[in-house]
């Protein structure tokens, strides 16, 4: 007899295995089984029917505890692998520290009502509320504390390609621009009415961007807005009288996205052309071409000027640019599955691998150390900048499909009285201090926009 069973454990198999045959009509094994094993007549039908059943439900829960033990391994595996890449201080400090926390798994809300690949999300920099585009045209506001759908916004006639929050001083606006040429500007304080469309593009518009006006007492405020197209041109727009203030040129190809620098002094493009272009806003300037991708480009940002200490080292400076010196580096995304890390003048400091399908956006984290970014893998993958841009977290499988888009909340003022929409901030601190709040969107081709929250 097997060692592996004590003789009571081995008398309940057999009774189990003479009951299971039993029951299932095998009664010539059943009996065979009793006369080698000895059992007599001690096992009546009371005593078998006591035993049916159980051969089953032990077969069945192991197959469920080894599966649950799979689940529980992956799961330890991650958070291994987590700890592994994670400092003392990144431990200590990590459940209560905004600037160090980074998204996990599970999402905490999964949006769903679209019905075509989300395009674009972005998020109201005051209030809860998430826009998100999508290819069936629409717009749709969503609260993302609570997870639910407020309004769905119509207007555009094709797919909505990227949308924005921002404009004038008191006064926050949502843009959003289309496959149908336009650009159209909507009131959130009335019912996102739409108050203003702006033709001029001769293609498809594929990134829209309100541009800061880096004004004393309102800095994210102003009246510019920023759009790039298919038309191989940006055009810098004035919302407040609806004309086209500046076309740039000089991509030779589809301009996929445009990103302002904090202040607005400069724009950040980058397209099918496979190059990046930093412009002087007001002169409408190229300063600098980024040449390096080996595919589209799909994604540019600014680095905030939190990262500068971090990036400065990478890039072998002695000592970082001034924190209110803007547009000092940048990161770009492509098809070519990479991400590069530049400095203002073109020069490249890092190319950081590891996504296994195009690039398609990317964000700097507010606390400065870290970069974040999605991509046709299904994945978002978080960036040390500390270590040498070493990729120390990946969420697997953080949506079904194609990753399109990534945007972080806006982070909390506190300070003196904001006037924004009609809303006065709280005068907690004389600083006009940002707190980071740890909250990111993603949307995809899967129909979600997913909501990932501390």
């Amino acid at each position: 007899m097997s060692q592996l069973l004590t003789t009571r454990q081995a008398e309940e198999l057999h009774k189990s295995i003479i009951a299971y045959l039993s029951s299932t009509k095998l009664t010539s094994s059943a009996a065979a089984l009793r006369d080698e094993l000895g059992i007599g007549d001690s096992f009546d039908d009371a005593t078998s029917k006591k035993y049916e059943g159980l051969l089953e439900k032990k077969w069945t829960s192991v197959v469920r505890l080894q599966k649950k033990i799979m689940d529980l391994e992956s799961r330890n595996a991650s958070l291994q692998s987590e700890l592994d890449s994670a400092t003392p201080t990144s431990l200590s400090r990590r459940n209560q520290e905004p600037a160090s926390w980074l998204p996990r798994s599970p999402a905490r809300h999964i949006l769903q009502s679209h019905r075509s690949p989300i395009t674009c999300v972005a998020f109201h920099p005051i209030f809860s509320s998430l826009a998100s585009g999508s290819e069936d045209t629409t717009l749709k506001i969503w609260d993302w504390e609570l997870g639910e759908l407020e309004r769905t916004v119509k207007g555009h006639t094709k797919a909505v390609l990227d949308c924005d929050f921002g404009g004038p001083r008191g006064g926050t606006l949502l843009a959003s621009c289309s496959s149908d040429l336009t650009i159209k500007l909507w009131d959130p304080s009335d019912e996102y009415k739409n108050i203003r469309t702006l033709p001029g593009h001769d293609h498809s518009v594929s990134a829209v961007r309100f541009v800061p006006s880096g004004a004393a007492g309102s800095p994210a405020s102003g009246n510019l807005l920023v759009s790039a197209s298919r038309d191989k041109s940006l055009r810098i727009w004035d919302v407040s009288t609806g004309y086209c203030v500046k076309t740039l040129r000089g991509h030779a190809d589809w301009v996929r996205d445009v990103a302002p620098s904090f202040d607005g002094r400069w724009l950040l493009s980058a397209g099918n052309d496979q190059t990046a272009r930093l412009w002087d806003a007001s002169s409408g300037e190229v300063k600098a071409v980024f040449l390096g991708h080996e595919h589209v480009i799909e994604c540019c940002t600014f680095a905030p000027a939190v990262s500068y200490g971090h990036l400065a080292t990478l890039a072998g400076l002695k000592k970082p640019p001034p924190l209110s010196s803007s547009g000092e580096f940048l990161a770009t995304g492509s098809r070519d599955k990479r991400i590069k890390l530049w400095d203002s003048r073109g020069t490249l400091i890092k190319t950081l691998v590891g996504h296994d399908n195009w690039v398609r956006a990317l964000v700097f984290h507010p606390g400065g150390k870290f970069l974040l970014s999605v991509g046709d893998d299904k994945t978002i993958r978080c960036w040390d900048l500390s270590q040498e841009g070493k990729c120390i977290k990946t969420l697997d499988d953080a949506h079904g499909h194609f990753i399109s888009c990534l945007r972080w909340a806006p982070g909390v003022i506190k300070g003196p009285a904001m006037v924004t929409n009609g809303d006065v901030g709280k005068k907690d601190d004389p600083g006009g201090q940002e707190t980071i709040r740890c909250v990111i969107a993603t949307g995809s081709v899967d129909l979600n926009v997913r909501v990932f929250a501390s």
